[in-house]
């Protein structure tokens, strides 16, 4: 990739044909201002993933280029992967909105790496000033408090990052309305190019108000007897205020289980966002001597993550909560890409256990923190953009999206349907695509080890699907002789009581193997059998049954 001396450049190094990992970089001459870092849920082929981040390469071979890391808002699929990003460059300064700086300060602290993190505190009239670019912020609305878009002006124009994004004109919570003139004026300021939110760019309609979900919510609560379980995202405090403002109003206490829920409440007070009279919130013991109508359980696990306390309790194994019969389980919530069966088996759960649960939008528990069509091409008048660039969202989405703009005036060759690392500049003469930078997915396992690595998915994979096969031989290389063996041992691939004949002919087989490697050379290498060994009893095993598990041979040679 070359980037001319008078051009802006725009990549993406997660956030494109994909839910989640969202990551905008802009660059011009030795500047780089990167836009979110966030990680992705895995989809349930990623055996033993926690979660799927961008891949750093292209930033760390560029460390002394990067100006500052701002953040658009809190959510995990935008700051996930900050506390892996520093710990491969740690001197980049991170500027993020209050409550997404304390959910970041969680992170990095559990991370071990806090106090040589630079952090600041942004808002909507920040303005940060570099060399040659700057960066200004617009207020808007989404399932989170504190939401800006971004703009990185250039001297070609400004780039323009909308987050993710609704037009609430009723937000709730005292939160501020969208600022359409502070859009619109930079929109008259130029607009080089326009990266927008396409995750509702399928959806024709407005997305419903934050409001009308409130108002949903609690005439559902108060008209509840029994205990409540209400399972939402920690860090949506717009759904968790309701939750707390409906047990205000009926008498409730409210009890929290699961860690990332704690210290998303305790934010909340701590700035100024919910309001807890004291006493409302009790502990386990004293929730679980309180009578059922007075009680509601406020808990993580809404997308049915299995060691979130939702689903703990559905299972019987959490230590402090029982399931009980009469229960009502609220979902505010919807499943994310890849987490929709894990959902449908946790309500599955539930239900079995004797409680009712309530989920989805045609109970109004939940509205769409993303901007529907009209949205969308609103925040394209608004911001009258030269260019425009989908993101957040898979192709589809991009594709129609491309198409909204279009009809707002966008002209057709100057729209962008971008993938991962590709690299698009924008100079005085026109556009161009530059090449593409390093940008595939990097998996980090349960023991918080990033980079697992696409080998050892894919073993986990077969592992899961046709099971293992061992071979153990003894062999005296120097005499070309097979001293003992070979046997072979199946673990989920066949049982072997019942498949003797098999195993006897993959004997023989192996055997055969073994005997011609040796005789083929003087000096026989114990790397070559073992290849022979993999190679050939793995098209002879598929030829028998139609599946390929995988091998290991152990050959114990004979010194």
């Amino acid at each position: 990739m070359r980037i001319k001396n008078n051009e802006v450049a725009v990549f993406a190094i997660g956030g494109l044909h994909e839910i989640g990992k969202n990551m905008y970089c802009v660059q011009y001459q030795d500047e780089i201002i990167i836009m979110d870092c966030g990680i992705k849920f895995p989809e349930d082929d990623l055996l033993g993933i926690n979660y799927v981040i961008s891949d750093y390469s292209y930033l760390v071979k560029n460390r002394k280029k990067i100006k500052a890391l701002v953040v658009s808002h809190g959510h995990e699929d935008h700051i996930g992967g900050i506390p892996f990003l520093l710990e491969k460059i740690p001197e980049i300064p991170v500027y993020a909105t209050p409550f997404a700086l304390a959910l970041i300060k969680g992170k990095l602290e559990e991370h071990g790496i806090l106090r040589t993190t630079e952090l600041h505190e942004e808002h909507e009239n920040t303005v940060l000033k570099f060399k040659k670019l700057s960066v200004s912020f617009f207020r808007t609305t989404h399932s989170i408090p504190d939401t800006l878009g971004i703009a990185v002006h250039t001297p070609l124009g400004a780039v323009v990052f909308t987050g993710d994004f609704k037009f609430d004109l009723t937000p709730v919570m005292n939160q501020p309305a969208p600022d359409f003139q502070k859009m619109a004026q930079i929109g008259n300021e130029g607009v080089l190019a326009l990266l927008s939110d396409s995750t509702n760019a399928e959806v024709s309609q407005f997305t419903k108000s934050e409001s009308f979900v409130a108002h949903s919510l609690h005439d559902i609560i108060t008209g509840i007897h029994g205990r409540i379980i209400f399972a939402t995202f920690a860090s949506n405090l717009y759904r968790v205020s309701t939750a707390i403002e409906a047990a205000i109003d009926t008498g409730r206490k409210v009890a929290i289980f699961g860690r990332s829920m704690e210290n998303g409440v305790q934010n909340g007070i701590d700035l100024g966002y919910l309001n807890v009279p004291e006493g409302l919130i009790v502990d386990s013991n004293e929730i679980n001597h309180t009578p059922a109508d007075e009680a509601m359980i406020l808990c993580t696990g809404s997308q049915g993550e299995p060691l979130a306390a939702l689903s703990r309790i559905a299972n019987g194994t959490h230590r402090q909560i029982s399931l009980q019969p009469g229960d009502t389980v609220i979902f505010s919530s919807n499943p994310i890409p890849g987490n929709t069966l894990s959902v449908n088996h946790l309500i599955n759960k539930l239900m079995e256990g004797g409680a009712n649960v309530i989920h989805g939008r045609v109970n109004n528990v939940h509205t769409s923190g993303h901007g529907g069509q009209e949205e969308l091409k609103m925040m394209v008048r608004l911001a009258k953009p030269k260019y425009m660039i989908p993101v957040h969202g898979e192709y589809r989405m991009q594709v129609v999206h491309t198409e909204l703009a279009q009809a707002a005036g966008v002209l057709e060759d100057h729209t962008f349907v971008l993938e991962n690392g590709e690299v698009v500049c924008f100079g005085p003469d026109g556009s161009r695509i530059a090449g593409h930078v390093p940008a595939g997915d990097v998996y980090v396992d349960t023991s918080g080890t990033a980079d697992v690595g696409n080998v050892v998915v894919h073993d986990r994979q077969v592992l899961s699907e046709d099971g293992l096969v061992v071979v153990v031989a003894t062999v005296d290389y120097k005499h070309k002789r097979v001293l003992a063996g070979p046997d072979v041992l199946s673990r989920g691939f066949v049982y072997m009581r019942e498949s003797t004949e098999l195993i006897s002919q993959a004997q023989k087989h192996i055997y055969h193997i073994i005997k011609s490697e040796m005789d083929k050379t003087d000096n026989p290498k114990d790397a070559v059998v073992r290849k022979a060994i993999v190679e050939n009893l793995s098209d002879f095993l598929y030829s028998k049954t139609k599946r390929r598990p995988m091998i290991l041979p152990m050959i114990v040679e004979k010194k």
